[in-house]
Protein backbone atom coordinates (compact mmCIF):
# COMPACT_ATOMS: atom_id res chain seq x y z
CA UNK A 1 0.00 0.00 0.00
CA UNK A 2 1.33 3.45 -1.39
CA UNK A 3 1.87 5.89 1.75
CA UNK A 4 -1.45 8.23 -0.63
CA UNK A 5 -3.38 4.81 -0.47
CA UNK A 6 -2.74 4.44 3.32
CA UNK A 7 -3.09 8.45 4.61
CA UNK A 8 -6.52 8.30 2.50
CA UNK A 9 -8.40 6.02 5.38
CA UNK A 10 -6.64 7.76 7.98
CA UNK A 11 -8.05 11.30 6.67
CA UNK A 12 -11.66 10.21 6.34
CA UNK A 13 -11.47 8.51 9.68
CA UNK A 14 -9.81 11.80 11.42
CA UNK A 15 -12.12 14.07 9.19
CA UNK A 16 -15.90 11.90 10.80
CA UNK A 17 -14.13 12.30 14.51
CA UNK A 18 -13.65 15.73 13.66
CA UNK A 19 -17.60 16.67 12.39
CA UNK A 20 -18.63 13.98 14.96
CA UNK A 21 -17.50 16.55 18.09
CA UNK A 22 -19.17 19.75 16.22
CA UNK A 23 -22.82 19.65 17.16
CA UNK A 24 -25.59 22.46 15.31
CA UNK A 25 -25.78 24.71 18.14
CA UNK A 26 -21.62 25.22 18.15
CA UNK A 27 -22.37 26.23 14.78
CA UNK A 28 -25.35 28.84 15.04
CA UNK A 29 -27.64 26.13 13.38
CA UNK A 30 -30.80 24.80 14.76
CA UNK A 31 -30.76 20.76 15.65
CA UNK A 32 -33.56 19.69 13.55
CA UNK A 33 -35.61 16.55 13.60
CA UNK A 34 -34.57 12.87 13.23
CA UNK A 35 -30.55 13.10 14.12
CA UNK A 36 -29.10 10.03 14.47
CA UNK A 37 -25.82 11.93 15.58
CA UNK A 38 -24.61 14.51 17.69
CA UNK A 39 -22.74 16.15 15.15
CA UNK A 40 -23.00 17.72 11.94
CA UNK A 41 -23.90 15.79 8.37
CA UNK A 42 -21.67 15.95 5.69
CA UNK A 43 -23.73 18.24 4.18
CA UNK A 44 -23.74 20.79 6.81
CA UNK A 45 -20.55 20.75 6.66
CA UNK A 46 -19.74 21.31 3.20
CA UNK A 47 -22.52 24.43 3.36
CA UNK A 48 -20.85 26.36 6.24
CA UNK A 49 -17.48 25.19 4.23
CA UNK A 50 -18.86 26.43 0.99
CA UNK A 51 -17.87 23.19 -0.51
CA UNK A 52 -19.55 21.08 -2.82
CA UNK A 53 -22.05 18.23 -0.87
CA UNK A 54 -20.41 15.56 -3.65
CA UNK A 55 -17.09 16.78 -3.00
CA UNK A 56 -17.11 16.52 0.56
CA UNK A 57 -18.49 13.81 0.72
CA UNK A 58 -15.63 12.33 -1.43
CA UNK A 59 -13.28 13.73 0.57
CA UNK A 60 -14.23 12.03 3.60
CA UNK A 61 -14.89 8.59 2.17
CA UNK A 62 -11.07 8.86 1.43
CA UNK A 63 -11.52 9.03 -2.43
CA UNK A 64 -8.28 10.44 -4.60
CA UNK A 65 -9.24 13.80 -4.83
CA UNK A 66 -7.22 17.11 -4.89
CA UNK A 67 -7.86 19.46 -2.17
CA UNK A 68 -6.45 23.28 -2.32
CA UNK A 69 -5.39 24.84 1.17
CA UNK A 70 -7.84 27.38 0.69
CA UNK A 71 -10.48 24.54 1.04
CA UNK A 72 -8.82 22.75 3.50
CA UNK A 73 -8.76 25.98 5.35
CA UNK A 74 -12.49 26.28 5.31
CA UNK A 75 -12.92 22.88 6.42
CA UNK A 76 -10.80 23.24 8.86
CA UNK A 77 -12.78 26.44 10.68
CA UNK A 78 -16.06 24.69 10.21
CA UNK A 79 -14.84 22.11 12.37
CA UNK A 80 -13.01 24.19 14.46
CA UNK A 81 -9.79 22.89 14.45
CA UNK A 82 -6.93 24.06 16.54
CA UNK A 83 -3.65 24.08 14.99
CA UNK A 84 -1.97 20.55 15.55
CA UNK A 85 -5.36 19.43 13.81
CA UNK A 86 -5.39 21.79 11.20
CA UNK A 87 -1.29 20.67 10.59
CA UNK A 88 -2.56 17.11 11.13
CA UNK A 89 -5.63 17.60 8.49
CA UNK A 90 -2.99 19.11 5.83
CA UNK A 91 -0.42 16.20 6.26
CA UNK A 92 -3.36 13.47 5.87
CA UNK A 93 -4.49 15.71 2.79
CA UNK A 94 -0.36 15.97 1.22
CA UNK A 95 -1.08 19.58 1.19
CA UNK A 96 2.26 22.15 1.88
CA UNK A 97 0.90 23.36 5.55
CA UNK A 98 1.20 26.70 5.89
CA UNK A 99 1.20 28.17 9.84
CA UNK A 100 -0.67 31.48 9.90
CA UNK A 101 1.18 34.36 10.05
CA UNK A 102 0.31 35.31 13.56
CA UNK A 103 0.50 32.22 14.40
CA UNK A 104 4.53 33.05 14.92
CA UNK A 105 5.36 32.86 19.04
CA UNK A 106 6.24 36.08 20.50
CA UNK A 107 6.75 35.21 23.83
CA UNK A 108 8.11 31.84 26.63
CA UNK A 109 5.64 31.18 29.73
CA UNK A 110 7.15 31.27 33.03
CA UNK A 111 7.74 27.42 32.68
CA UNK A 112 10.41 27.79 30.27
CA UNK A 113 11.77 30.21 31.38
CA UNK A 114 12.81 28.58 34.76
CA UNK A 115 14.14 25.72 32.71
CA UNK A 116 16.53 28.16 30.83
CA UNK A 117 17.16 30.18 34.44
CA UNK A 118 18.09 26.55 36.05
CA UNK A 119 21.04 26.54 33.46
CA UNK A 120 22.88 29.48 34.86
CA UNK A 121 25.30 30.10 34.34
CA UNK A 122 25.31 28.65 30.66
CA UNK A 123 24.01 31.44 28.64
CA UNK A 124 20.51 30.17 27.18
CA UNK A 125 18.05 31.71 25.17
CA UNK A 126 14.64 31.18 23.63
CA UNK A 127 14.36 32.45 20.21
CA UNK A 128 11.67 31.50 17.29
CA UNK A 129 12.54 31.13 14.01
CA UNK A 130 13.37 34.64 12.93
CA UNK A 131 15.43 34.79 15.57
CA UNK A 132 13.17 37.25 17.86
CA UNK A 133 14.83 36.96 21.66
CA UNK A 134 11.60 35.59 24.02
CA UNK A 135 13.13 35.47 26.81
CA UNK A 136 17.15 35.06 28.34
CA UNK A 137 19.05 33.74 31.52
CA UNK A 138 21.62 35.84 33.26
CA UNK A 139 24.35 34.13 31.59
CA UNK A 140 23.27 35.40 27.73
CA UNK A 141 22.33 38.78 29.15
CA UNK A 142 25.94 38.76 30.24
CA UNK A 143 27.32 37.30 27.31
CA UNK A 144 25.30 39.44 24.98
CA UNK A 145 23.81 42.52 26.07
CA UNK A 146 26.66 45.01 25.69
CA UNK A 147 25.22 48.64 26.31
CA UNK A 148 25.45 49.65 22.81
CA UNK A 149 23.19 46.22 21.97
CA UNK A 150 20.74 47.39 25.14
CA UNK A 151 20.60 50.98 23.29
CA UNK A 152 19.29 49.63 20.06
CA UNK A 153 16.16 48.46 22.16
CA UNK A 154 15.04 45.63 19.28
CA UNK A 155 14.73 41.81 20.67
CA UNK A 156 16.42 40.31 17.97
CA UNK A 157 19.55 39.02 17.58
CA UNK A 158 19.99 39.23 13.79
CA UNK A 159 18.64 43.05 14.37
CA UNK A 160 21.39 43.52 16.66
CA UNK A 161 24.41 42.04 15.80
CA UNK A 162 24.07 43.18 11.87
CA UNK A 163 22.93 46.83 13.61
CA UNK A 164 25.52 47.43 16.32
CA UNK A 165 28.81 48.36 15.77
CA UNK A 166 32.09 45.82 15.19
CA UNK A 167 33.80 46.77 18.31
CA UNK A 168 30.49 46.39 20.26
CA UNK A 169 29.67 42.89 18.65
CA UNK A 170 30.41 40.00 21.19
CA UNK A 171 30.38 37.88 18.14
CA UNK A 172 34.55 37.74 17.71
CA UNK A 173 34.40 36.69 14.03
CA UNK A 174 31.13 37.84 12.67
CA UNK A 175 32.23 37.51 8.50
CA UNK A 176 31.90 33.73 9.63
CA UNK A 177 28.84 33.49 11.88
CA UNK A 178 26.85 35.84 10.59
CA UNK A 179 26.64 34.11 7.16
CA UNK A 180 25.28 31.17 9.09
CA UNK A 181 22.96 32.88 11.13
CA UNK A 182 21.24 34.24 7.49
CA UNK A 183 21.57 30.97 5.80
CA UNK A 184 19.49 29.59 9.11
CA UNK A 185 17.21 32.70 8.51
CA UNK A 186 15.93 31.73 4.87
CA UNK A 187 15.51 28.45 5.90
CA UNK A 188 12.67 29.32 7.78
CA UNK A 189 11.80 31.70 5.89
CA UNK A 190 10.83 29.47 2.97
CA UNK A 191 7.65 28.50 5.20
CA UNK A 192 6.71 32.10 5.22
CA UNK A 193 7.22 33.99 1.93
CA UNK A 194 4.29 36.16 1.37
CA UNK A 195 3.69 36.95 4.82
CA UNK A 196 3.68 40.66 5.69
CA UNK A 197 5.89 40.44 9.11
CA UNK A 198 8.36 38.50 7.03
CA UNK A 199 8.15 40.64 4.26
CA UNK A 200 8.67 43.85 6.57
CA UNK A 201 10.97 42.34 8.73
CA UNK A 202 13.29 41.13 5.52
CA UNK A 203 13.28 44.77 3.85
CA UNK A 204 13.63 46.62 7.35
CA UNK A 205 17.27 44.48 8.21
CA UNK A 206 17.91 44.96 4.42
CA UNK A 207 17.58 48.96 4.58
CA UNK A 208 19.44 49.02 8.17
CA UNK A 209 22.44 46.72 7.67
CA UNK A 210 24.25 46.40 3.49
CA UNK A 211 25.67 43.40 4.87
CA UNK A 212 22.80 41.73 5.41
CA UNK A 213 21.52 42.41 2.40
CA UNK A 214 23.92 41.06 0.83
CA UNK A 215 23.86 37.99 2.29
CA UNK A 216 20.49 37.72 2.07
CA UNK A 217 20.74 38.54 -1.58
CA UNK A 218 23.37 34.88 -1.91
CA UNK A 219 20.34 33.02 -1.58
CA UNK A 220 22.40 30.53 0.94
CA UNK A 221 20.20 28.18 3.05
CA UNK A 222 21.13 25.90 6.54
CA UNK A 223 19.15 24.18 8.68
CA UNK A 224 19.53 25.31 12.65
CA UNK A 225 22.42 22.81 14.42
CA UNK A 226 24.88 22.79 16.37
CA UNK A 227 28.03 25.66 16.10
CA UNK A 228 31.33 26.51 17.88
CA UNK A 229 31.88 30.10 18.12
CA UNK A 230 33.76 33.15 19.90
CA UNK A 231 32.81 35.68 21.96
CA UNK A 232 34.30 38.48 23.52
CA UNK A 233 33.08 38.20 27.51
CA UNK A 234 32.54 41.47 29.34
CA UNK A 235 35.16 39.64 32.21
CA UNK A 236 36.59 36.68 31.01
CA UNK A 237 37.83 37.94 27.43
CA UNK A 238 37.52 35.86 24.22
CA UNK A 239 35.51 32.70 25.29
CA UNK A 240 34.74 29.87 22.69
CA UNK A 241 31.61 28.05 22.94
CA UNK A 242 29.37 25.27 21.85
CA UNK A 243 25.59 26.40 20.94
CA UNK A 244 23.19 23.79 20.70
CA UNK A 245 19.42 23.81 19.87
CA UNK A 246 16.47 21.89 21.76
CA UNK A 247 12.71 21.96 20.39
CA UNK A 248 10.18 22.88 22.53
CA UNK A 249 6.75 21.09 22.49
CA UNK A 250 3.80 23.43 22.10
CA UNK A 251 5.84 26.43 20.75
CA UNK A 252 6.28 25.83 16.50
CA UNK A 253 9.28 27.06 15.24
CA UNK A 254 11.01 27.98 18.62
CA UNK A 255 14.57 26.70 20.20
CA UNK A 256 16.12 26.92 23.42
CA UNK A 257 20.15 27.39 22.14
CA UNK A 258 22.20 26.85 25.25
CA UNK A 259 25.96 27.49 25.05
CA UNK A 260 28.69 25.45 26.71
CA UNK A 261 32.08 26.21 27.64
CA UNK A 262 34.42 24.44 24.63
CA UNK A 263 38.30 23.94 25.29
CA UNK A 264 40.67 26.06 22.89
CA UNK A 265 42.34 23.31 20.65
CA UNK A 266 45.28 25.43 21.45
CA UNK A 267 45.14 24.31 25.07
Amino acid sequence: MTTTQRRRPELASFLRSRRARVTPADVGMPPGLRRRTPGLRREEVAQLSGVGVTWYTWLEQGRPINASAQVLDAVARTLRLDLPEREHLYRLAQVPFAPDPQSLTRSAGPEVQGIIDALDPLPAVVYNSRYDILATNQGYRQLFLTREIAAIGIPNALWTLFTVSEEACPVVYRERELPVMVATLRSSYGRHVGEPVWEEFIRGLSAASPYFAELWASGEVVPPGPRVKTFRHATRGEVRMTSQSLSIDGMPECRIVVYTPTENPAS
